[in-house]
């Protein structure tokens, strides 16, 4: 994705109310790939569709990460 400052236009990662899955990972620095990888596992955030668009709301997005910091302190 080409920096806000180059194509003029915002950073719709930071402000969105909801996340494309590129944006997610690209957010939380995780690659596509991973995602993929974990979601038939259940470990990544509930999505939702509009049209062909899968997307991710921001409250998943916390609530994923609410639960990925809780299974590691319990991991220690």
């Amino acid at each position: 994705m080409a920096r806000p400052e180059v194509t003029g236009r915002a950073n719709a990662g930071d402000c969105a109310d909801a996340y494309s899955i590129d944006e997610f990972c690209a957010r939380h620095r995780i690659s596509p790939q991973l995602y993929y990888k974990l979601r038939p596992l259940g470990l990544m955030p509930v999505t939702f569709r509009v049209g062909t668009r899968v997307l991710i709301s921001r409250e998943a997005a916390e609530a994923w990460r609410r639960a990925r910091e809780k299974a590691t302190r319990g991991v220690s």
